[in-house]
């Protein structure tokens, strides 16, 4: 989910000629592109196994206070689609903190042309990752319509744009479904590609989402179960993108490509919850 536009997208396993055979793929945040690349796991592959590597926290944000702290945090405001035909203004006042918890919450609001407001937030020149482990504990509204993420972007999308920035969307979430997805974006030879993959659990309550992200690959975790990973050794079929560091973001999106553009309204407000934020490198 921006002031650049990003692509969401609900794929998986799409194979697509690069002119190379490529490992992975991605999903982007708000435009959406059904371009994927060759997997070097089947699709019907059933990742079990729990993370074995060592590491140590090195940053959070447990939402302990009572307002969204702006040393690690900034909000991106505006509506206009966002990229992805979206129907919400975002602006700071929907994100709250409350026991311990960040409240992201999407409403039934007129702003300007936007008839919803929702908050997006970003951890841009505050908190950025190279490497290592990045988790959130996440529930999210159930709603036709909604679309909410957790999700990162290339620290230098200000100066080489996307795809070539790189995207990892470490959990995204649409309408009322079951399914969770984890996916990357990036850029081959001046052309986007992507490689995603999901798996159902119960969104409507609190799970840790997290990708346990090293120089060979990067893997997706619900509950500390992995269900996808992508290699990115020796930057394979141009993934240097995912070899520089990326920023954090929240956001809750109101309709969209994805999502579509029928929105239950009877269910708004309706919120996003953040229990923590954490960052860990291995040890």
């Amino acid at each position: 989910m921006k002031s650049p536009s990003f692509i969401r997208f609900n794929i998986f396993f799409l194979v697509v000629t690069l002119g190379i055979s490529l490992i992975f793929i991605s999903c982007k945040k708000d435009i959406k592109d059904t371009s994927s690349t060759f997997t070097e796991k089947p699709a019907s592959a059933n990742f079990t196994e729990v993370s074995s590597s060592t590491y140590q926290q090195v940053w959070s944000d447990e939402f302990d206070g009572t307002a969204v702290n702006i040393s690690n945090w900034n909000f991106e405001i505006g509506g206009g689609g966002w990229g992805n035909n979206e129907k919400q203004y975002y602006q700071a006042a929907n994100a709250t903190v409350s026991n311990g918890t960040l409240i992201i919450t999407a409403k039934k609001q007129r702003v300007k042309a936007n008839a919803y407001t929702s908050a997006r937030m970003t951890t841009k020149g505050k908190q950025e990752v190279l490497y290592g482990k990045i988790e959130a504990r996440i529930k999210v509204p159930l709603v036709q319509g909604l679309w909410p993420a957790f999700w990162t972007l290339g620290s230098n999308i200000s100066t080489v744009s996307w795809p070539k920035c790189g995207e990892i969307d470490i959990m995204e979430h649409i309408n009322t479904e079951n399914t969770v997805y984890g996916t990357m974006h990036w850029d081959v030879n001046n052309s986007y590609a992507s490689y995603g993959g999901n798996t159902n659990t119960t969104p409507g309550d609190f799970h840790v989402y997290s990708i346990e992200w090293d120089s060979a690959a990067i893997r997706w975790y619900v509950d500390g179960v992995q269900y996808h990973e992508a290699n990115i050794l020796n930057s394979i079929n141009s993934t240097e993108e995912f070899h520089k560091s990326f920023f954090m973001i929240l956001n809750l999106a109101v309709g969209g490509n994805w999502p579509g553009q029928t929105i239950d309204d009877s269910k708004l407000p309706a919120s996003m919850h953040v229990d923590y934020v954490r960052v860990y490198k291995a040890i």
